[in-house]
């Protein structure tokens, strides 16, 4: 039986009040661990709504929850004494504990250095930022890169959602101990439904972040559908079509029928997903996204850009990959999973389902996490 310990997690992406959905994959991780483990979550994050610095307390799903507000301030050094202060605090609060969990190297991973230093507590990374991607890591700043160095090198464990993020992080610079642990899936809740759609559905999920994810592109493809298949609807889910309404008025759907639904909760999002044909996501870089994951959990085919990790946990059988802006590619893939739909020849669900509970469920991670957690203790 795997020894119980209490676990830190240092957030520096958390859902909040400031931000709801904010690191939610973080969220998974942290719950998967608290299957095994007692764990405790820090998040400091600043409020323009609020004029002082208070402490929010809160357990869900077997997880103690301190986040600290902090007044929002466009000083720096105001900003970094208003943070250390609160965490100074939120320590006090939660008693003492066994290994830290950082998550997101900068800045927050300062906290763990200093625990590391002042405590004696070791600590291991989870990493999920496409700001390491070569593309995106130009941007990064000489003071940020020095500390990232530090923080990365005095870790016992660097665990990467993927090689090509830990490739990534290597080619900047950041050397340690590096072990790939890839995101959650709620495999008790994601899981597959026998449906029998008439009409083809295809759903999005994102944070439909036109740069990142590439709406625009997907909303022209299914302009170009129209012509190649019967009635469909495209769901995309995570956000309005305020930013699209342009570019929706200048398509003119007439048959297709385009959706957009604000963000919605996971019991809600596994409804979504089971009750779709095919899931798309055809961002400009991504990392391993957590819901290409929980489709495959669901048995639904995706169709997504080669792009980041995703290669790296996605079998031949369960989808297709195509680079990404290739509009016509995406047609083409598409008109391909129509014609299965209207042959009914569908995935084999099961085979994809067990595929996420092996790889990617609470189980899995966990038991990943709870080795790595035992050795930085030896």
């Amino acid at each position: 039986m795997t020894q119980k310990l209490h676990i830190l997690f240092i957030c520096g992406w958390f859902p909040s009040k400031v931000s709801p959905t904010n690191g939610d994959f973080i969220q998974r991780h942290a719950e998967a661990v608290a299957t095994k483990h007692a764990v405790s979550v820090i998040h400091i994050i600043s409020d323009e709504k609020t004029n002082k610095e208070y402490i929010e307390i809160n357990q869900e799903n077997g997880v103690n929850i301190y986040i600290g507000y902090v007044r929002k301030t466009n000083n720096p050094l105001v900003k970094i004494r208003r943070f250390w202060k609160i965490f100074h605090q939120i320590l006090k609060k939660l008693g003492t504990f066994d290994v830290v969990h950082l998550n997101e190297i900068y800045p927050f991973g300062i906290f763990a250095l200093y625990l590391k230093k002042k405590l004696k507590k070791p600590y291991i990374i989870s990493e999920h930022w496409t700001g390491y991607q070569l593309s995106n890591s130009k941007q990064i700043g000489f003071f940020q890169k020095i500390i990232s160095k530090k923080i990365t090198k005095n870790a016992n464990f660097v665990c990467p959602v993927s090689q090509n993020l830990a490739s990534a992080m290597q080619q900047f610079g950041l050397k340690g101990n590096y072990t790939i642990v890839p995101n959650v899936v709620n495999t008790n809740l994601f899981k597959p439904l026998k449906i029998q759609n008439t009409e083809f559905k295809i759903i999005h999920i994102s944070s439909l972040l036109d740069k990142h994810k590439n709406i625009s592109g997907m909303l022209r493809v299914a302009k170009k559908l129209e012509n190649k298949i019967d009635n469909f609807t495209w769901k995309f889910a995570g956000g309005t079509s305020k930013e699209f309404s342009s570019l929706l008025n200048t398509l003119n759907f007439t048959t297709a029928k385009i959706e957009f639904k604000n963000h919605i909760p996971q019991e809600k999002l596994v409804e979504e997903l089971q009750n779709s044909n095919l899931f798309v996501l055809f961002s400009n870089f991504e990392n391993l996204p957590c819901v290409i994951l929980e489709s495959f959990a669901c048995g639904i085919p995706v169709i997504s850009t080669d792009v980041g990790g995703i290669k790296e946990f996605f079998p031949n059988d369960f989808g297709v990959l195509i680079a990404k802006e290739n509009e016509k590619a995406l047609v083409e893939a598409i008109v391909n999973q129509y014609q299965s739909f209207k042959k009914n020849n569908q995935q084999n669900k099961n085979k994809m389902y067990n595929y996420a509970v092996k790889n990617f469920s609470q189980t899995a991670i966990e038991n990943q996490f709870s080795k790595l957690y035992l050795k930085s203790l030896l």
